[in-house]
C-alpha cells in the first residue's frame, strides 16, 4: 500500500514540468519546506490545477516516495483570490513568498514562518493598513522568527515612535502584528531601518523585489 501523509501549508512556487505536470514548493507546518510533483496539474480540468497555484493555503495529501513527494490532492481553505484584482498586493505577496522560501528548510520547524506568511498576506488585503507598512513589519518579523533580529539600529537616529514600533514588531505575537498604523515620518524611518536589515541579512537578489520597487517608483 502507498503511504500517504497529510500536511497543512502554502504553495510558494509552482513550476512547469514536462507537458502537463508541475513541481511545487510547499511550506508546511509538519515538515518544513518540501518539494513535490503534481502529475497532470497543468491539464485542463484536472483537480490539481487550481490547488497548486502560489498562495494556495490548505491541507495537501502527499505520497512519500523513496526520493520525492507526489502531491495527489488538496483541500484549499484560502486561495487569496483578492490578489487577482490587486496587482500591487499580489507583487508584494510574491516577494513575501520568496522571502519565506529563502529562510526555510526541509524538516525544520517552520510553523512560525508559515503563520507569519499567512497573516502577512491577509494583511495585504486589508485596506486599513498600507502595503508598505505590512512589508516592513514582515521583513523585520521574518528576521526575528529566524533568530537573526539584531535589535533597533544604533547607528541611525530615529524617532521614539519608530523605535517603539520596531521593538513591538520584534516581540509581539504573530496574531498581534497588524494591529496598528504609523505616521508618514515613522513609515519613512521604518523603510530606512528595514533597508539596513535587508542589506545585512537578506543575501539574495529577488526578481519579485525588483518588480515591486519598480512598481512603487511609478
Amino acid at each position: 500500500m502507498q503511504d500517504f501523509v497529510i500536511v497543512t501549508g502554502m504553495i510558494l512556487q509552482a513550476l512547469p514540468m514536462g507537458e502537463y505536470d508541475r513541481r511545487v514548493l510547499v511550506l508546511t507546518k509538519e515538515r518544513g519546506k518540501i518539494s513535490a510533483f503534481a502529475k497532470g496539474a497543468r491539464r485542463q480540468n484536472n483537480k490539481l490545477m487550481a490547488r497548486t497555484n502560489p498562495f494556495c493555503f490548505g491541507t495537501f495529501k502527499l505520497y512519500e516516495g523513496r526520493n520525492a513527494y507526489s502531491l495527489v490532492d488538496g483541500e484549499i481553505s484560502n486561495y487569496f483570490d483578492g490578489f487577482r484584482e490587486d496587482l500591487e498586493g499580489a507583487v508584494y505577496g510574491m516577494y513575501f513568498l520568496d522571502v519565506a522560501d529563502y529562510y526555510t528548510r526541509e524538516n525544520n520547524d517552520e510553523k512560525n514562518m508559515l503563520s507569519l506568511l499567512y497573516q502577512s498576506l491577509r494583511a495585504l488585503l486589508l485596506p486599513s493598513i498600507p502595503n508598505e507598512l505590512v512589508r516592513y513589519i514582515f521583513e523585520m518579523k521574518a528576521l526575528a522568527v529566524n533568530g537573526e533580529f539584531p535589535g533597533v539600529p544604533k547607528d541611525i537616529t530615529i524617532l521614539s515612535d519608530t523605535r517603539y514600533a520596531i521593538e513591538y514588531v520584534a516581540t509581539a505575537g504573530l496574531d498581534k502584528l497588524y494591529t496598528f498604523v504609523v505616521s508618514h515620518e515613522v513609515l519613512n524611518e521604518l523603510s530606512q531601518c528595514a533597508g539596513e536589515y535587508r542589506k545585512r541579512f537578506l543575501l539574495k537578489k529577488f526578481k519579485s523585489l525588483d518588480i515591486l520597487e519598480e512598481m512603487i517608483k511609478k
